[in-house]
């Protein structure tokens, strides 16, 4: 799910929502496509030479130090082993750590 807000600057800033397994590796292809769009390599590095792909980069990501761009997005399950394979696929390192979120026993006894 994502949730949009408009700053005073009429800036749009999307936070980006993925829960559970199927809503992560929609989310992981979601993040990949952006990524390609906005020319941002795996390690979250901008990689193009058009300054136009950045004029609107921080809708989707956020800068940090050394000019690296992270995805505005929480991943949440309660099984650690979907994030870890988040984590560990190939744009894996363009999320931040801490916003992986994840229960310690999985869903496993989960009865509707």
């Amino acid at each position: 799910e994502a949730v949009v807000s408009t700053q005073s600057t009429g800036v749009r800033e999307i936070v980006h929502i993925q829960t559970g397994q199927c809503g992560n590796q929609i989310g992981v292809a979601f993040w990949e496509t952006v990524c390609l769009e906005h020319n941002i390599d795996v390690e979250g590095k901008f990689i193009g030479e058009d300054d136009v792909l950045l004029e609107k980069i921080n809708v989707y990501f956020n800068e940090i130090q050394g000019g690296k761009y992270v995805p505005r997005a929480v991943l949440v399950d309660l099984e650690p082993a979907v994030l870890d394979s988040i984590k560990n696929s190939k744009y894996g390192n363009t999320f931040r750590p801490d916003n992986f979120v994840f229960g310690q026993s999985g869903a496993g006894n989960n009865w509707a």
